[in-house]
């Protein structure tokens, strides 16, 4: 993200991970998460490139049994590590966590509060697959102590969800996100995904049509990525998909934003939304504002990526070798880096004129602040007090926006 090369550690190196004590220094003071990733899918989509396993892919190398023991002895050692910080924000992502069921996904959280301990009033989150979800499953999760749940849709379009990989029906999301809601969660999540080849804007309708019938109070939109070494990438490198578009891809967020803001969800980070009367509240996703506004998290599982005190690390990605390092008592650490000043800055820039609430313009030097003002200028940033924020035209190139700042 910021550019700086990635310097990797072998095993030995590994074993001997320990953070700064710069780093522990401030540790509890800020916001604190853990993120838990389950590297398990039934099936792989074509356009993912996450770090995730079929049964077929692992063989028996690996289990959701041995993770699960890699998990509980990862999450003693950071434990010990940070000290324990009483955890504002769970989020277990995948991969499909909804593959462990309801009693599993209640153990993973178990493991959580017995190394570390809760927060009053946590936010707690887990992604699901519609299709291994139920009534019952929403129910246990909700006994267990999950607050949040989070539902891959991706589209309402059955030709779309076939390009994609998707192996749910169109109306299996819109059905579960009903039956979390029916079961007592107040705060669901739909995942979209749009300028997928061959969708047109009556697909995308649709789609909406869909996700705002479901009653949710967070809504999260994301442009068709083409990963390269996705299966999604083959076809379109051998042309039997078009590319995504980018004017395509503008037209249709302006058109999500506009039928999510006349159902009063409002943008509080350019690919998120949440019910305007909550939308400085607990229908934002607490966890991803940790990730956006500086705080610390600890990722657990194989390929986690951690940041605590201006130190990132990543894990080792198999899931097999991550259960060995954890069995022989060491953190299974594939990489870290120490984040410089200037590491920090570029990256509080990127993510924060991300966000609703802006850039605050006391973080930019003096010509980043010319910069800026030649943008505010352009019509993509608009200055609110001592922050700034992209225009509605400024969201579509927010990228361009933080490139021309940090120049």
């Amino acid at each position: 993200m910021n550019g700086t090369s990635t310097p990797t550690v072998g095993r030995d190196e590994a074993a001997a991970f320990a953070l700064p004590g710069s780093a522990l220094a401030g540790v509890g003071s800020r916001p604190f998460g853990i993120y838990v990733h389950v590297p398990f899918c039934a099936t792989r989509c074509g356009y993912c490139d996450f770090n995730t396993y079929t049964a077929g892919e692992l063989g028996t190398s690996a289990s959701p049994q041995s993770w699960m023991e890699g998990l509980r002895r990862e999450l003693d050692l950071a434990a010990q590590m940070t000290g324990a910080p009483a955890v504002d924000t769970v989020f277990v992502g995948g991969g499909t966590p909804s593959l462990l069921g309801g009693d599993g996904l209640a153990d993973v959280l178990g493991a959580v509060r017995s190394s570390f301990g809760l927060a009053k009033g946590a936010e707690v989150t887990t992604e699901s697959n519609p299709e291994s979800t139920s009534p019952e499953f929403f129910e246990r999760l909700l006994a267990g102590g999950f607050t949040r749940i989070s539902l891959g849709m991706q589209s309402a379009a059955q030709h779309v969800l076939k390009v994609l990989d998707r192996t749910h029906t169109p109306g299996r999301a819109v059905a579960a996100a009903q039956e979390a809601r029916a079961a007592g969660f107040e705060h669901v999540n739909l995942d979209l995904i749009y300028g997928t080849p061959g969708e047109r804007d009556e697909d995308l309708d649709l789609s909406l049509d869909a996700v705002l019938s479901a009653g949710v109070d967070h809504v999260s939109a994301y442009a068709l990525i083409v990963e390269d070494g996705t299966a999604l990438a083959r076809k379109v490198r051998r042309g039997e998909l078009p590319a995504p578009d980018d004017d395509v891809l503008a037209s249709r967020y302006e058109r999500i934003d506009a039928r999510l803001a006349d159902a009063g969800l409002t943008w509080y980070e350019v690919s998120n939304w949440a019910s305007a009367d909550a939308a400085t509240g607990e229908s934002r996703c607490r966890h991803n504002l940790g990730y956006w506004d500086g705080g610390d998290w600890w990722g657990a599982g194989p390929g986690a990526h951690s940041h605590v005190g201006g130190v990132r690390w990543w894990n080792v990605k198999h899931p097999a070798r991550y259960a060995d390092q954890l069995a022989a008592g060491s953190l299974p650490v594939g990489g870290s880096e120490q984040l410089t000043t200037e590491d920090v800055h570029v990256e509080r820039v990127m993510l924060t004129a991300r966000l609703r609430t802006g850039l605050p313009v006391a973080e930019l030097d003096a010509a980043e602040q010319r910069a800026a003002e030649t943008v505010v200028a352009d019509g993509l940033l608009v200055r609110e007090g001592e922050h700034l924020v992209l225009t509605d035209r400024g969201r579509l190139l927010a990228d361009a926006v933080v490139r021309t700042v940090l120049r």
